[in-house]
């Protein structure tokens, strides 16, 4: 054995304990341990995350592209369907622009703006369809080229064309017999006639004083301290109301008589008459509110002068048509603006069918108890007009398809003019359901496989939405097929309204309201609108009761009285 001692043991610098305290070296190289598995695990951590987020991001940006990129593949194909829808469009307003503009005003399936039904109903005379069962028109139609014989009520002034006596001697020498004449008329104008009409009242008194004059009053006047009289008031209205000339060329056509009356004169003239005729205007109401069925329709019109509101703010003018038996009504009634209130106003206490376009204002009041609201099949009818018109060639199938079933409907209300409630009932179920059978079938066909914004989509739904209030004439005989009778009345209104534009003010807007409608019920009743007018004129100052103004009204006039008043005048 060796004498030498034992070696110590030799411990990392880190690890070295102090000599005597081995128990605490071991502690510390465990913590050490510690330290370092800690340490390694962090940086492991670490790797780890680094890693973990580079394949996150790489995976995140992949998801990211591909989502892009189908993104992009919808907003494409969107894109390519709104644009071609677009375009469309764009082409269905331009051929419809260039058919109104270049396009003949009448043709096949087409009629007019307004008037439609009665050039429809002579396009389909000629078509018979097999559900129908009526046999045909045998009506001769008059022929062309034969000129119209003159009225037999107008006045006649009659010259002499003869032959010389000189050249009644036969040349045997017995004088010639006159055996018969050859007539020929020709219609001709007398210009129009201005003249003042001078009311002399003399005043009486007595030479000595004793007793106060006496003098006969003045005969009343429809506007009192005028120097306009009810002829003249008369002729005026109805050439701006009736034939639509404005005021101001009226004023040109007295210039050229040598008469200055200015037209702000005319107009005030014209608000102030309109306020004398306002009790037969209410009249009026009342009988209307007797109709079973009124026509409703609303137009705009432009006021410069209404406070509160811009010179090209959109005003509006509602008319409405109907009334009992043999006492029809037009009425007109200005209001600003467009409300769905507006007719419960104007209809409050009806009961009864109101026949209106699809117009969503009108649904308020078809709301109220009592009032059945009916569709109009002359605006669902006009949108497949409209489609067949931006059709291109030989693509118009469908819309032509509508057509011809809405032909074939009014066909069938067309030989129905002169028949009876009972008749038309009976004709409406056994003929016509049958056709809107046919009708709602091919839309319901159709209506899915066509884009909603195209002009036969939108006329497709406009039917659609119609449909249940459209097909509701047929529950009765004496319910109309459509909303002419409103338009037909609103026309006039419209036409005046291309020459004189708009209305100075409020007032004036009422006033022409109060005078289309008197003189509008005035033509629905066979009155001849000047001779009528001039006769409620001189004769209106005298009415004191309700009776007597309501004897003013046309269905209470004969036309007897009005022309022999317009005698007196002569």
């Amino acid at each position: 054995m060796s004498d030498r001692p034992a070696a110590t043991p030799s411990f990392p610098p880190e690890l070295s304990p102090e000599i005597g305290a081995v128990p605490t070296s071991v502690e510390a190289f465990q913590a050490a341990l510690k330290a370092e598995r800690e340490k390694t695990l962090a940086e492991l951590r670490a790797t780890l995350q680094a890693q973990n987020e580079t394949h996150l991001h790489a995976l995140r940006s992949a998801m990211q592209s591909e989502f892009e990129r189908k993104l992009q593949e919808g907003i494409a194909a969107g894109v390519a369907t709104g644009v071609a829808e677009a375009v469309q469009r764009i082409l269905e307003q331009w051929r419809l622009a260039r058919h109104q503009v270049f396009g003949p005003s009448s043709e096949s399936h087409q009629g007019e703006l307004f008037n439609e039904v009665e050039a429809l109903a002579e396009q389909a005379a000629d078509l018979e369809d097999a559900h129908e069962g009526a046999p045909a028109h045998n009506t001769p139609r008059p022929k062309r080229g034969h000129r119209r014989a003159l009225p037999p009520e107008l006045p006649r002034v009659e010259f002499l064309v003869d032959v010389p006596e000189a050249e009644r001697q036969c040349a045997c020498g017995t004088p010639m017999v006159r055996i018969g004449e050859d007539v020929s008329e020709q219609l001709d104008i007398v210009p129009m006639q201005i003249r003042a009409i001078r009311t002399v009242r003399p005043r009486y008194a007595c030479p000595k004083g004793d007793q106060a004059p006496v003098q006969q009053p003045a005969p009343a006047q429809v506007l009192p301290r005028s120097n306009f009289s009810a002829g003249f008031l008369a002729m005026m209205a109805v050439v701006k109301y009736v034939d639509g000339l404005p005021l101001a060329r009226f004023e040109k056509v007295m210039a050229r008589h040598q008469v200055d009356v200015p037209r702000q004169s005319m107009t005030r003239a014209m608000i102030r008459l309109a306020q004398a005729l306002q009790p037969l205007h209410n009249l009026a109401r009342d009988t209307l509110l007797d109709a079973p069925v009124i026509h409703m329709d609303e137009t705009t019109v432009q006021v410069l002068k209404e406070p509160g509101r811009s010179p090209t703010s959109k005003s509006y003018m509602w008319v409405q048509r109907g009334g009992p038996p043999g006492r029809t009504v037009v009425l007109f009634d200005y209001e600003a603006s467009r409300s769905g209130q507006i007719p419960v106003r104007l209809l409050e206490g009806w009961q009864g069918y109101l026949m209106t376009d699809g117009y969503e204002g009108y649904a308020p009041v078809a709301r109220l108890p009592g009032v059945e609201h009916l569709a109009c099949a002359a605006h669902a009818r006009r949108k497949f007009v409209e489609a067949k018109r931006v059709s291109p060639k030989g693509k118009s199938a469908r819309a032509d398809h509508a057509l011809d079933l809405f032909a074939r409907l009014y066909r069938i209300e067309a030989k129905l003019k002169t028949a009876s409630d009972a008749q038309r009932f009976e004709a409406r179920q056994t003929h016509s359901l049958p056709i809107l059978q046919k009708l709602r079938a091919w839309l319901d066909e159709t209506l899915p496989g066509v884009t909603p914004r195209s002009k036969l989509g939108e006329a497709l739904g406009y039917l659609h939405k119609v449909w249940p209030r459209l097909i509701r004439y047929t529950e009765c005989g004496d319910l109309p097929i459509d909303n002419n009778p409103a338009e037909n009345a609103i026309r006039p209104f419209v036409i005046g309204r291309k020459a004189w534009l708009f209305a100075d003010t409020p007032a004036g807007a009422h006033a022409s309201a109060v005078l289309y409608s008197l003189l509008e019920t005035a033509k629905a009743n066979g009155r001849e609108p000047y001779a009528w007018l001039r006769f409620v004129l001189e004769h209106l100052p005298m009415a004191q009761t309700v009776d007597e103004i309501e004897a003013l009204l046309p269905w209470n006039t004969h036309d007897q009285d009005l022309a022999m008043n317009l005698a007196a005048w002569e």
